[in-house]
């Protein structure tokens, strides 16, 4: 595969298309280019920095590629092309190939590295986009992460960056409101950005979504939103009432469940799973002073409980003890 214009060419006023060209037919897909990024072409096409969709057309052995606003002076461009790209006989490539060029601006040198991680999930974040904003413009240069959730963004423009980590669930190359992501603000100084730690961020308080009766001492509290981890609550924060008397319950403990608890172990070598920070975790175990009976039911307030994104509320939620018995 051969493209043009050559990487790191230096165009003022340049006004023709990028290419990407082929020895061979290749096909433009069962999704026709429409400039709405849903044709199977426009889905392999990064076109940085514009926040529209870039004009993108079939040409039997050829790509073409422009910026639907066309393009503008004194930018640095980049152009990927992603693997994917198949034959008429629908044999897939893995062919990948990028255009960097400037149409006034100095020739890049900078590079940016790092790697974004799912939080929750808790290992590397396999094809996450990856925007770095050029400051104070507000240009966003885009890519995605490789199979280890690797990038390297470059050459770019030298200045200081707000690289975010998305993990992209529609695949259209942009930030959504409810999609996990993260920020890290890297300076004039180029090289790498570190991990990128992506999780929803959400303004909503927390709330209990389920409370779960584990024996006859301890239940599971799931929340609907992750914990921040750095937060260590005590029994002060619990309240634990019976019903129908609202008489107080002595509550011995309140912890993270086992799986969670030991979160400063390395992980073996081989595994993808990130112990860097502790896990996101969304539960909970209170355990009472006293064992409970079947049938029994409580009122439960937690003080204080902070969510991930540190937005902090006091939660409650009855506690019931199954009775044991069979369903009629």
């Amino acid at each position: 595969m051969a493209s043009y214009p050559d990487s790191l060419a230096l165009l003022p006023g340049f006004d023709d298309e990028v290419e990407f060209r082929f020895s061979e037919v290749v096909s433009e897909g069962s999704q026709p280019s429409l400039g709405l990024g849903t044709g199977d072409l426009e889905k392999l096409v990064i076109l940085s920095p514009s926040a529209r969709v870039p004009d993108v057309n079939w040409r039997r052995r050829r790509i073409t590629v422009r910026p639907a606003e066309g393009w503008q002076p004194n930018r640095v461009y980049r152009v990927e092309l992603l693997p994917g790209i198949s034959d008429v006989r629908r044999n897939r490539a893995k062919l990948r190939g990028v255009v960097t060029f400037s149409t006034g601006a100095p020739l890049p040198e900078d590079t940016l590295a790092g790697t974004v991680i799912d939080w929750k999930a808790g290992r590397p974040a396999a094809g996450a986009l990856v925007e770095a904003v050029f400051l104070p413009d507000s240009l966003p240069y885009r890519a995605l992460t490789d199979s280890s959730g690797n990038f390297h963004v470059g050459p770019l423009p030298a200045g200081t960056y707000l690289v975010y980590g998305v993990l992209d669930q529609n695949n259209d190359f942009r930030r959504g409101l409810r999609e996990a992501f993260d920020t890290v603000r890297v300076g004039s100084d180029p090289g790498r950005v570190g991990d990128i730690y992506a999780f929803v961020h959400d303004t909503l308080p927390p709330r209990i979504q389920t409370v779960t009766v584990n024996d006859s001492v301890t239940a599971t509290v799931t929340l609907a939103l992750p914990l921040d981890p750095a937060q260590r609550l005590d029994t002060s924060a619990v309240t634990l009432r019976k019903l129908p008397d609202s008489t107080a319950v002595a509550v011995r403990a309140i912890r993270l469940p086992a799986a969670a608890a030991d979160t400063t172990q390395p992980a073996p070598p081989d595994s993808t799973v990130v112990r860097r920070r502790p896990p996101l975790g969304d539960r909970l175990v209170i355990e009472a002073a006293e064992p409970w009976r079947p049938g029994d039911r409580f009122a439960l307030e937690i003080r204080g409980v902070r969510t991930v994104s540190g937005v902090t509320g006091d939660v409650r939620a009855p506690l019931v003890v199954p009775d044991g018995r069979p369903p009629a």
